[in-house]
């Protein structure tokens, strides 16, 4: 399979769950080998980052990426589509340090990449396969990978609330199953840490037009869930996302039990310093209907703003 991108660029406004002020954000087409590449505007110039584990920098309310100077918020929606949607090389360009929660979902970020389109580009995919089994764990939650031609996840969540409790969900990650089943799930939290963010300056942008709150027994969205499932679906949205972070596309058999944000960097991290021992590349053979030599051809992102 060959390498993609998108055909054109896209760009949206929205709320940043953590400031709660505006923040924009532009989807450009990238060169071959690009990979997922940020670019942070402050208004006097551009930082760009490329995701990997060493710079996942917070993990409490969302994933944050940061290189010591600049820091991007809650990236793993927007990387889960990209991920999820089989795009390799991208360029991110956020304003604002944050990348908008729009409605708590994926939803928003698939309609902007089918609105940007699709490119194969004229490089074969490199993925990153397992040599053998890994398992990960801390405190009972736990991460278990095997070898696979693919990406599946088995993901089991257990909550102790009556409306959550344990739930479970088996899927090939493919763009269609993504679409379908993950992208519009929704972030969900519960009102008392709401009120407590709230209280402490936190989570200033988060509402009821962003996430599902709960209180001890009920749901207080008035529209209720989109999905019966709903929490372990964004649970598997979430970990699409943070697994993106890696910085090269994985593939594997992920059985996840209780993850979160945490618990998933600590995992990429520690699969990181142990790439030698776990991983191996594959280059992905291009069916023929795929070969053009007369595909056009991107020019690599700049450097520099």
């Amino acid at each position: 399979m060959s390498q993609t991108t998108i055909h054109r660029s896209v760009r949206c406004t929205g709320i940043g769950l953590h400031s709660g002020k505006q923040v924009d954000l532009v989807l450009r087409p990238a060169a071959e080998d690009t990979g997922i590449l940020f670019s942070l505007r402050d208004g006097t110039g551009s930082t760009f980052l490329t995701p990997a584990p060493s710079l996942v920098v917070e993990t409490s309310l969302a994933t944050v990426l940061g290189d010591g100077r600049e820091t991007v918020a809650t990236v793993e929606h927007l990387l889960a589509t990209i991920n999820g949607m089989g795009i390799d090389n991208i360029h991110i360009e956020v304003t604002g340090k944050e990348v908008p929660i729009m409605d708590g979902s994926a939803g928003s970020f698939v309609y902007l990449l089918k609105q940007a389109g699709v490119r194969t580009l004229n490089k074969p995919r490199k993925v990153l396969t397992f040599k053998k089994t890994m398992e990960f764990e801390q405190d009972g939650k736990y991460i278990k990978v095997r070898p696979y031609d693919g990406l599946r996840v088995d993901y089991t969540i257990e909550f102790a609330h009556p409306l959550i409790g344990r739930q479970q969900m088996a899927m090939e990650i493919t763009p269609e199953n993504f679409t379908q089943h993950l992208a519009k799930a929704r972030t969900f939290g519960f009102l008392k840490e709401v009120d407590y963010l709230h209280a402490n300056g936190l989570a200033l942008g988060g509402s009821l037009d962003n996430a599902v709150v709960l209180d001890e027994y009920n749901i207080l969205n008035a529209e209720g869930l989109r999905f019966e499932d709903e929490f372990v679906r964004h649970k598997m949205l979430d970990f699409v996302g943070d697994i993106a972070t890696f910085g090269a596309r994985l593939q594997g058999h992920f059985e996840v039990f209780a993850s979160g944000h945490a618990l998933n960097n600590a995992f990429l991290r520690h699969l990181d310093e142990n790439r030698d021992l776990y991983l191996e590349e594959k280059v992905e053979p291009v069916p023929a209907a795929e070969e053009s030599p007369a595909r056009e051809q991107l020019q690599p992102t700049p450097a520099v703003a």
